[in-house]
């Protein structure tokens, strides 16, 4: 896996949740907005000072995040 070097973790930025570049900008939030149908340039539209590698580190921090965790048979 490449280097997550632009995801940083801080307990005195956002309460500790993962940002992009230790800014006050989340990990969730982009996200969130790219499941909302948001395109990449969208993002970066709405938040100048991120980068496309950013957005693309952000989504990459999501798989592998999701990947480590165990998966539930639903009951």
């Amino acid at each position: 896996m490449d280097r997550l070097d632009r995801i940083t973790i801080d307990p005195n930025i956002c309460l500790g949740q993962p940002t992009v570049r230790g800014m006050r900008i989340t990990v969730s939030v982009i996200l969130k907005m790219l499941a909302g149908g948001a395109s990449t340039q969208e993002v970066l539209d709405a938040y100048p000072e991120l980068e496309a590698d950013d957005v693309k580190q952000a989504m990459q921090y999501a798989a592998w995040v999701v990947s480590d965790q165990l998966q539930m048979s639903p009951s």
